[in-house]
């Protein structure tokens, strides 16, 4: 019984790892946790254990292991059981829409809708997601992300996730879960964990993946803390990530996935790799793997870790049944829990190809058929995806009332960001280019826009209903031709962007992640001519991320400042609905906008040091406004910033004190791991059947050899060990211990639209936890308050014992501290009018 052990283990390590974490270690945690149907999972399990029970060894197999890439139609495809008629399960990108297919919707970025701050939108955006995902077939919706965090403003992947505080990602994944599986859809949370940058996070021949060294605290209070409001949220399966944490891969670490995810937080879910970023077969068993993907060990390379071989291993007694039992059941209890079941339709489009017929297996070039139906999935969606697309535009500075615009006579819109992409929106494969305006970054976290409105159509088509005069430029280099149409017109309005992505593409020479923290395509220079020229200037800025906006911030003729990140589709739309004052702006900072790049404190690992590559995350809990605070250094604009059309005061802050039971750590042994069916261990019957077709370089559970014998046992202790096994103190529910969401005060505060117009206000609770390595204060809570003029509303927001908790290495369980504890409420983490001891 080795869990118990591991608490003792893990705290001795966690002891000195600020000082080791160049060398970091992971320990070693076993055996895998099984699951237990608890948390909501009792009928999806019972279902699940009934279904598995009529498996046989390949069949098992088969529900593990990916067919290979592009072995059927979507991006990652389980094997199938014609015995009992279940066709496998079907994995598909994206975060922000169904990826590669036509007559989809292509959403705002995960980014955008955390800048909505609306709990409401970010659930509405995830079901409305999952229907489009459920529409055409797909099992399991590879999202929403919760790695990257955001650690450094230049990695290329941040806009997938939402930002880089734990508590608005950790709302915005359970909200958004919870709307994908109402659909009838498997949300995936990725990646788990410690997926900062794209730079060195695939293993070469030459170099293995950077390794992500984080401390124990540094786990708990910032990168776990989303997951856990996963877990939380009922999520039906997590995806490991690329990298290494603390010098173990992802996908084979036992400390973060036994320990952490299954053990101390309770997942009941699956645990699948991302696209060939499993390296071993048993050991990842054994750590907590539960799925392969894309099941072959490289693209298309036509061998695998697990299938035959896990087939193999199971017949040899290497892997337990017990094992490779829990492996099929947490899939299929997660298939149950979302309805699949009842809610499934056939694949109904091919990701390799947008034809309506080709090969169902497109790398063998087998199988000829209609492979795309060109479901319309759609619905009525482009409302919401216009409403969050305003909903997410910073208004970051608005001189003089510069916004709304009121019919100006003339107008000049500027900027390639504001045009078509002259080949189209989809004219490069996974957005993987910088032409036109930007409305969603590149790679796999993409979808096909059915449209994209950009700004100029839409207003073009404003100014035409106006009567106003409109000119336009789309080249950022003719200084000429933009100083002429600048030149006397009542409003200049310049559009600029930044794009990033995943790594394999690489775009105006960046892989991934970005270079620098400027604008792109001479769009800087651009502004500053236009504002030299123009005394009423406004910016609108399309980018993955912050950018060093200082001197738009400091310039007399740049009136106005505004945000617009990735809007998906509607962005023409929705921009152009904020600068008329259609709507109100409501929309937050998700991130801090630092003045210089050195501002963060932390950057990419461009080229490593070391082989591995060592990333340690010494600056611990402390990034973004987090960093910025403790290290006194004023941002041009904080987190939690952003302006209105109208004006909000905040009075009348009480806090109330209750009494909730004392906290108490879990205590207790799990059941032995239980079995379900037999194991046919005669090896014969394991092997392909007679006359079997092959298709080339698909993956089969099917043995291709003799079963191994006399190999060496030495595996971790406990690995295989199935008895009884004790909880761990900070565990036993879903997301962590039970009492961690008791209430412990209750805090109010009275907001009121002391303006002219209706508006939404956005207030944010933080709270000092008053330690010396404290940060000097960390959001717990906000809520979005729609006020007539003069109205006020109350904001209630229930302070649990998790919000004012540390987590401490020693324990290894969250302790309240005995320092002074504070809590603030106001706009911004740099405007909290409201105070008060949390005694």
């Amino acid at each position: 019984m080795l869990w118990s052990s591991s608490i003792a283990v893990v705290a001795a390590l966690a002891g000195s790892a600020n000082a080791q974490l160049d060398n970091a270690y992971s320990p070693p945690c076993y055996p895998s946790p099984w699951m237990r149907g608890g948390n909501g999972w009792a009928d999806a399990y019972a279902k699940a254990q009934k279904f598995v029970s009529q498996l046989t060894l390949l069949e098992k197999v088969n529900l593990t292991t990916g067919v290979g890439w592009e072995g059927e139609s979507c991006v990652g495809n389980t094997g199938s059981i014609p015995r009992l008629n279940f066709l496998g399960l079907c994995l598909q990108d994206s975060p922000l829409g169904v990826r590669d297919t036509d007559y989809n919707s292509a959403f705002p970025s995960g980014m955008n809708a955390a800048a909505t701050w609306s709990t409401r939108l970010f659930k509405s955006r995830g079901n409305a997601m999952g229907l489009e995902h459920r529409g055409k077939g797909v099992d399991v919706q590879l999202g929403p992300v919760a790695g990257p965090i955001g650690r450094v403003p230049a990695g290329g992947r941040n806009w997938e996730g939402f930002s880089p505080d734990p508590v608005l990602t950790g709302i915005a994944m359970g909200e958004t879960i919870k709307g994908i599986q109402d659909a009838g859809v498997i949300a995936c949370g990725k990646h788990y964990i410690g997926n900062e940058q794209e730079h060195n996070r695939d293993a070469t021949s030459t170099s293995p993946a950077y390794s992500a060294n984080i401390d124990d605290k540094t786990m708990h209070e910032l990168y776990l803390w989303p997951f856990a409001d996963a877990v939380r949220a009922g999520v039906g399966s997590i995806m490991c990530s690329y990298n290494q944490i603390n010098n173990s891969y992802g996908s084979q670490n036992s400390y973060t996935l036994n320990y952490l995810l299954k053990n101390e937080l309770d997942f009941q879910g699956f645990v699948t790799s991302d696209w060939w970023a499993q390296h071993t077969g048993v050991a990842s068993t054994l750590a907590g793997l539960d799925m392969t993907m894309a099941g072959d060990q490289n693209l298309a390379s036509g061998n695998t870790w697990w299938g035959s071989n896990l087939t193999a291993a199971v017949l040899n007694g290497t892997i337990p049944q017990w094992r490779l039992d829990d492996m099929t059941v947490r899939i299929m209890s997660a298939y149950y829990k979302v309805g699949r079941d009842t809610a499934k339709v056939p694949v109904n489009f091919n990701s390799w190809s947008l034809e309506t017929y080709g090969y169902q297996h497109p790398k063998a070039k087998e199988d000829y058929t209609q492979i795309n139906y060109h479901v319309n999935v759609q619905d009525d969606h482009v409302k919401l995806i216009r409403e969050i697309g305003g909903a997410s535009t910073v208004l970051l500075k608005n001189t003089n009332n510069a916004l709304p615009l009121k019919k100006p006579k003339s107008i000049a819109v500027i900027g390639e960001d504001a045009h078509d992409n002259p080949g189209g929106p989809n004219a490069y494969g996974d957005r993987g280019c910088d032409i036109g305006t930007l409305a969603m970054g590149w790679g796999s976290g993409t979808a096909n826009f059915p449209y994209l409105i950009a700004p100029n159509t839409a207003l073009k088509a404003q100014a035409a209903s106006d009567g106003s005069k409109y000119a336009n430029i789309s080249n950022n280099y003719d200084f000429d031709a933009v100083a002429k149409a600048v030149t006397d017109v009542d409003v200049a309005i310049v559009f600029g962007n930044s794009d990033s992505g995943e790594s394999g593409l690489i775009v105006d020479s960046n892989e991934g992640d970005r270079n620098n923290l400027t604008l792109w395509g001479n769009a800087d220079p651009l502004i500053a001519h236009v504002a030299s020229i123009n005394p009423n200037t406004i910016v609108v800025l399309h980018t993955i991320g912050p950018v060093i906006v200082e001197a738009f911030k400091n310039h007399p003729n740049i009136t106005a400042l505004l945000w617009a990140g990735l809007p998906g589709q509607e962005s023409g739309n929705a921009i152009t609905d904020i600068l008329y004052g259609k709507v109100n702006p409501q929309a937050k900072s998700v991130f801090t906008w630092g003045k210089k790049r050195e501002d963060w404190g932390v950057d990419v690992v461009y080229t490593p040091t070391s082989n591995p590559p060592q990333l340690s995350f010494n600056e611990g809990v402390f990034i973004d406004y987090r960093h910025f605070d403790a290290a006194g250094i004023e941002p041009s604009y904080e987190f939690g910033f952003g302006l209105s059309y109208t004006n909000f005061s905040y009075s009348n802050l009480v806090i109330q004190k209750q009494n909730p039971s004392p906290y108490q750590p879990t205590t207790g042994q799990t059941s032995a791991a239980p079995t379900f069916g037999a194991i046919d261990y005669n090896a014969a019957d394991n092997e392909f059947p007679p006359g079997w077709h092959a298709v080339n370089n698909y993956i089969y559970p099917y043995l291709d050899g003799p079963v191994p014998t006399g190999q060496p046992q030495n595996w971790p202790k406990g690995a295989q060990d199935g008895s009884p096994q004790p909880k761990l103190p900070a565990g036993g529910s879903s997301g962590g211990n039970r009492q961690l969401w008791d209430t412990v005060y209750v805090v109010s505060a009275t907001v009121t639209n002391t303006g002219g117009v209706k508006g939404t206000e956005i207030p944010q609770l933080y709270i000092s936890l008053g330690g010396p390595e404290d940060p000097k204060v960390v959001l717990r809570g906000f809520d979005d308050l729609i006020l007539d003029p003069g109205e006020s509303e109350t904001f209630t927001y229930e302070v649990t014992r998790r919000d004012i908790s540390n987590w401490d290495p020693v324990s290894q369980n969250w302790v309240v501290s005995s320092y002074p504890k504070t809590v603030y409420v106001g706009s911004s983490s740099r405007n909290l009018p409201l105070s008060g001891p949390l005694s």
